[in-house]
């Protein structure tokens, strides 16, 4: 329960992963963003509540320290795609029988799942909608390198998807951050907390349909 607690507060306030770091908040950004893309056990880590707390910490004003919009947005960027391109190359690595793995505290199959189940479902695009999905982003790659999806086709819509993502949100954050200033501190949290349940909702309704379909096809 301890860590479940721990991966909430990620969640929930992310801004305490960048402000104590300074210029080096880049750094730890990158690190995240890559962990959380590219590293199967870093499926935990706040990446949509990240991005839009940098690109706030971006605007003029908005707190003590702030961050180059520019360089967030090549940081993130450029992570998402690596994360990407570690992920397929996993995937094609290990293959199939990472579908028969146990469930440990770093993996859990139900993710791996859900991925494959939007995979199965929209091909290639995957790629770009599992941005903007926690725990299937993470997961789609490895999904896409077992599957053996051309690698040019992956490299095109990781980098679509990317863009997308890595700069998308920190000007969104931006914006905000711009607009409301001061004001916003009193609804960002719960601004996390949307984009956290809007973004969980479709992998797990995929999920859902998924075990109906299974079980329907039970004898």
């Amino acid at each position: 329960m301890e860590i479940v607690g721990q991966l909430l507060d990620l969640l929930l306030h992310p801004r305490q992963l960048i402000e104590p770091f300074g210029p080096g908040a880049y750094v730890v950004l990158f690190a995240i963003l890559y962990a959380e893309t590219g590293l199967f056990v870093g499926f935990f880590l706040p990446g949509d509540s990240l991005l839009l707390v940098a690109g706030v910490l971006s605007a003029p004003g908005s707190q003590e320290y702030t961050l180059n919009l520019l360089i967030v947005m090549v940081v993130c960027v450029t992570a998402a795609i690596l994360g990407n391109l570690t992920g397929f190359w996993f995937g094609r690595r290990v293959g199939r029988p990472l579908f028969e793995r146990p469930d440990s505290r770093f993996f859990k199959g139900k993710h791996l799942l859900a991925a494959d189940a939007v995979y199965q479902r929209h091909g290639g695009i995957t790629i770009v909608l599992a941005r903007f999905m926690p725990f299937v982003r993470t997961f789609a790659p490895i999904v896409a390198g077992i599957s053996h999806m051309d690698r040019r086709a992956f490299a095109w819509w990781t980098i679509v998807g990317g863009l997308l993502w890595g700069a998308g949100l920190p000007i969104a954050g931006y914006l905000l951050g711009e607009a409301m200033g001061s004001t916003l501190d009193r609804i960002l949290l719960p601004l996390i907390v949307l984009i956290v349940v809007v973004s969980v909702l479709p992998p797990a309704v995929h999920t859902w349909r998924r075990r109906d379909r299974n079980e329907e096809a039970a004898p």
